[in-house]
């Protein structure tokens, strides 16, 4: 007679596969080892649909996200997810579906996935999200209230190789306030971007306003929580909004993006250039042919400085020799004061925080800091969760970090240069504009 209440060895376990592995029935299995049909037809059945290894569990089954599927399907997700940390609960699921190992098996949901990653403790940290303060969203209803600000895919010209230019319009005039090119330059830099504004502000002053992509110059793209730009901080000393569209082009910058094409047409197309001097003098005379003399049917058949002639200056001065003068810092701290920030500290006890390194000290080390700007004090207050709290000087926050190359130095009147310009730099010149808008 088979022994009853009686707890089987790993041992006897092992026999009961290995009988049943060589064609012996339940009851054959049973009666020659000494125990229950039953015992030996749950020890089989576990050990042949690999719900468990061959051990005893103590007390209740496990409970828990995918604690009724199979082990192989428990591992091999867990073993996805820890050789490609980026996968998600979807894609797992759907290697799943490739694996002809597991094809016996049934599969849980993507949804039962992420709860098992994150019992798993698989899941990647949660960072938390601070977008930066955003002005007026509201369409302009004024001349120079907002201009958008863009870069053109670059174009390949003749002696000249790949041509980006930077062109700055006036949202609502339909002004062309800028078109500076930049030749074997793919993607304009900082430097490049300030140099354009400038030429923009020497001929129409300051607007109130500019609105940009999200372009990696005026964008942190690689946080939750962006710290602004260098180059978003010097528009913001200048007494500058900067707004981020929101939406993709043509529903947001729909302006500028013609004006890359009519440029394109107008100035580029099927023309050839000894140097950048002579491109750049043809695009000043067309951006002056297309302000005032080109009519426009969304202006009435009039060219913008016809319909608007008020465009023609913002009334707000600048001089890029009094550049260091405009820059009004404590704007910038007002505008540094209205946000937080949350980065995570590395195992050193650093982090970074827009293009800068600090030290915050080991005993922060893989924790998670809220940071606060003090207008007053002009330090970074960092704050863990537990209410751990320490002071850090601001760091690249000076006009001439903000200034970055220094701007041009000479007398000007409010709508036009004194030749000759001098260079910017060696390989590029700021072209002044030809005749006066």
């Amino acid at each position: 007679m088979a022994r009853r209440s009686r707890m089987t060895t790993l041992q006897e376990r092992k026999e009961i596969a290995e009988r049943s592995a060589i064609g012996q029935t339940d009851a054959q299995i049973a009666q020659a080892m000494g125990i229950s049909i039953a015992t030996v037809r749950k020890w089989r059945r576990k050990q042949k649909d690999g719900k468990d290894p061959p051990v005893s569990r103590m007390g209740r089954p496990p409970t828990g996200p995918l604690s009724t599927f199979p082990v192989p399907v428990r591992e091999a997700i867990r073993q996805m997810r820890q050789a490609h940390p980026g996968w998600g609960p979807q894609t797992i699921y759907l290697e799943l579906e490739k694996d002809t190992d597991l094809r016996e098996y049934p599969f849980p949901s993507p949804s039962r996935i992420a709860a098992f990653l994150k019992q798993e403790g698989l899941t990647r940290k949660y960072v938390r999200r601070s977008p930066l303060p955003q002005p007026n969203q509201g369409p302009p209803h004024r001349v120079h209230q907002e201009w958008e600000v863009d870069a053109q895919g670059a174009v390949p010209i003749p002696s000249l190789g790949k041509v980006s230019v930077i062109h700055v319009i006036d949202s609502f005039s339909r002004v062309i306030a800028a078109s500076i090119a930049y030749p074997k330059v793919s993607h304009p830099s900082r430097k490049h971007y300030q140099q354009a504004l400038r030429q923009a502000f020497i001929c129409f002053g300051l607007p109130e306003r500019v609105s940009v992509d999200h372009d990696t110059v005026f964008y942190d793209n690689v946080s939750s929580s962006p710290f602004p730009t260098q180059a978003h901080l010097w528009l913001i000393a200048l007494g500058v909004e900067v707004r981020f569209i929101t939406k993709p082009p043509p529903q947001e910058h729909s302006r500028i993006e013609r004006l890359h094409q009519t440029m394109t047409r107008q100035a580029l197309l099927g023309q050839t250039f000894a140097n950048r001097a002579s491109l750049q003098k043809a695009l000043d005379e067309r951006r002056q042919f297309l302000n005032e003399r080109y009519p426009s049917r969304s202006l009435g058949g009039k060219a913008p400085l016809q319909a608007y002639p008020e465009a023609r200056h913002t009334g707000r001065l600048y001089d890029p020799a009094q550049e260091e003068e405009l820059l009004d810092m404590e704007r910038v701290y007002r505008y540094l004061a209205q946000h937080c920030w949350f980065r995570r500290v590395s195992a050193q006890g650093q982090f970074s925080l827009g293009d800068q390194m600090y030290y915050l000290g080991r005993e922060f080390a893989r924790q998670e800091v809220e940071i606060r700007f003090d207008p007053q004090s002009r330090e970074l207050i960092c704050r863990t969760g537990d209410g751990q709290e320490k002071r850090l000087p601001i760091r690249g926050l000076t006009k001439a970090d903000l200034m970055g190359e220094s701007p041009l130095r000479f007398s000007m009147s409010a709508y036009q240069l004194p030749l000759p310009l001098p260079p910017v730099d060696q390989e590029s010149r700021l072209i002044p504009p030809q005749g006066v808008l």
